[in-house]
């Protein structure tokens, strides 16, 4: 029999319609509180929620006024780009999906699994394509041409694959509503791997 728990039906699908500003970094020891100013609504009743934050699933501790609170632990400051935020940043926010809501992008768990570089960005009339490296090399063998990648968040399609870089197109829609647009060359980006492929591969 299998039980489900209300952690591990968390899930978001990488379709990203609001962002938020950070406004507010407290570094401990071994983890980290930020607050983040954003239109995106929240309630009482979503305390205790999880919200994808440039991909990575974070809970939602604290809200005061305007502002919507997270603590990010020590593992999440390892694998994520959260070690070098910094004031005023611009955040993609998610919150996690309902029972029954469209999934317009693909599954993902909010589980960054690593970082990758920004190593080119073209212009195609309106579009970017983006080159990114992976920073631990382990992963490459799950980056798959055609296949779905999240990318700060984002879900986005793999269009091209090399030994040791890959290529995403990045629509003008997307680049409008994300922080995608203010990516520069050497930047870091938290990437989550398609959940199906790290599974086969495992299992195959």
């Amino acid at each position: 029999m299998i039980v489900y728990t209300k952690k591990n039906l968390i899930m978001f699908n990488g379709i990203v319609f609001n962002t938020g500003k950070i406004k507010l970094i407290k570094k401990e020891k071994n983890s980290t509180y930020i607050a983040v100013k954003t239109n995106l609504k929240f309630s009482s009743k979503d305390l205790g929620s999880s919200v994808s934050c440039n991909g990575a699933c974070l809970t939602l501790t604290k809200i005061k006024d305007s502002l919507i609170i997270f603590y990010i632990s020590k593992e999440t400051l390892i694998r994520t780009n959260f070690n070098t935020i910094k004031f005023d940043q611009l955040l993609n926010l998610e919150k996690s999906l309902s029972y029954g809501q469209k999934i317009s992008g693909h599954f993902t768990q909010g589980h960054v699994d690593t970082v990758a570089v920004v190593k080119k960005i073209k212009l195609l009339d309106k579009a970017w394509l983006v080159m990114f490296k992976i920073r631990d090399k382990k992963y490459n063998k799950f980056i798959v041409e055609k296949a779905s990648i999240s990318i700060n968040g984002v879900s986005l399609t793999i269009s091209k694959v090399s030994k040791s870089f890959f290529e995403v197109n990045i629509i003008p829609h997307t680049l409008k509503l994300t922080n995608i647009k203010d990516l520069k060359i050497n930047d870091t980006v938290n990437v989550e791997l398609d959940i199906f492929s790290k599974y086969i591969y495992k299992y195959s």
